[in-house]
């Protein structure tokens, strides 16, 4: 028995689709800093005349499992791997980032895609392959899981992050998981683990897993010339087309312009499960319309714009576009476009001592799956498929 687990055990896998088996079907997020999940049971008592205690108390409302998970930002293969477009430099075919989240898709349904959390023995790396075929690994599984918020946080004195939150139906736990060996005795894979997607209505498990369970690819470390380890401040450039045209302070595009300390992007999906009689499990989770992504801006100002609230009341147009784009050298590894923005709110913070800075809030709103005016694109420096 082990003493305890910690990060260095854990591999957080993603599957391609809520019935997904094969190896090829289920990828490694890369620079995971947090997983953590959660429920809640809900009970409804059942009483009578006659009898003070309960006779029984009964799951009337089933447990929506919360996963939230953050990772700092790389190529765009952990958003590849959850389902987000990727548009290549945002050039011909761009399609909306959350394409995938709000556009239902017959073949897959609305069943969502399943998270595995395989966990190796004490003391040893999940990513660095072990000489045995034991059945002494175990996984936790996440089924039937939506995304329900994606934000981007990036700031002068630390890595980009990207935090996640999603919902689910259902969750399990495996023990006695193998490792496949390969040439050698090295680890290649590991089988055994039970699938934890379900059907909604009936609340049971897919018949898809009722073989041999879950296979997955062997960890990896994921480096490499073409993957960052880790991108920085310095990789960071804003632009925004028109903003200061907006603004009372210069933040883009000037030499003057203000200094940003940080960018926030947050792209809100809440969803609202649809019910019916007859189904155990809610039978779909669609987005809440319509969805608002905002970015937030923090930045010590030295440059002041002529400005004034009448003219920009007069005048209250678009700001065409906004950029975040991260680079190493001269290679954008990963681009955020926003269409069609709008300036919400600029705070402005002065006292004795600290520097002044400026606080502003832009808004965007998400079109449909194809829009190409009012949308979110992002493009990443991953190219090759994720799922076989």
């Amino acid at each position: 028995m082990a003493n305890r687990i910690i990060y260095q055990s854990d591999a957080l896998f993603v599957s391609s689709g809520v019935s997904s088996t094969s190896s090829g079907q289920h990828a490694q997020l890369r620079r995971v800093q947090s997983a953590n999940y959660s429920f809640n049971v809900n009970r409804t008592d059942v009483n009578q005349f006659g009898q003070l205690a309960r006779i029984d108390t009964v799951i009337l409302e089933t447990p929506t499992i919360n996963v939230d998970v953050s990772y700092l930002l790389g190529n765009g293969f952990n958003e590849q791997a959850l389902g987000f477009s990727r548009s290549a430099n945002f050039g011909a075919g761009v399609t909306g980032f959350i394409k995938n989240q709000i556009a239902f898709d017959s073949a897959q349904g609305t069943s969502g895609i399943n998270m595995y959390i395989l966990t190796t023995p004490e003391g040893t790396d999940a990513n660095v392959a072990r000489d045995s075929a034991t059945n002494d690994y175990s996984v936790i599984g996440l089924g039937n899981l939506y995304l329900s918020d994606y934000t981007l946080d990036a700031s002068v004195g630390d890595f980009p992050t990207v935090s996640i939150s999603m919902e689910g139906l259902n969750a399990n736990a495996t023990t006695g998981v193998s490792g496949s060996t390969g040439a050698g005795g090295a680890v290649t894979g590991f089988t055994g683990a039970s699938g934890v997607g379900i059907l909604p209505v009936s609340g049971t498990q897919l018949s898809a897993f009722t073989g041999s369970g879950i296979l997955f690819p062997a960890p990896s470390e994921s480096t490499g010339a073409s993957i960052p380890t880790a991108l920085k401040p310095g990789d960071i450039t804003l632009t925004l087309e028109n903003a200061n045209t907006k603004t009372f302070y210069t933040i883009s595009g000037a030499s003057d312009s203000a200094h940003v300390q940080s960018v926030s992007l947050s792209v809100p999906l809440s969803r609202t499960p649809i019910e019916k009689l007859g189904s155990t499990f809610a039978f779909a989770r669609p987005v809440d319309f319509p969805v608002t992504p905002t970015l937030s801006v923090s930045a010590v100002v030295n440059a002041q714009n002529q400005q004034a609230i009448h003219d920009i009341i007069a005048d209250d147009g678009f700001i065409d576009s906004l950029t975040i784009a991260f680079a190493t050298g001269t290679t954008n590894v990963a681009q955020y476009q926003l269409k069609n923005v709008k300036l919400d709110s600029e705070s402005v913070s002065s006292s004795i001592g600290p520097n002044k800075t400026v606080d502003m809030t832009f808004s965007v709103a998400i079109g449909g799956p194809d829009d190409t005016a009012n949308n979110i694109f992002f493009s990443g420096a991953h190219t090759a498929a994720i799922f076989s």
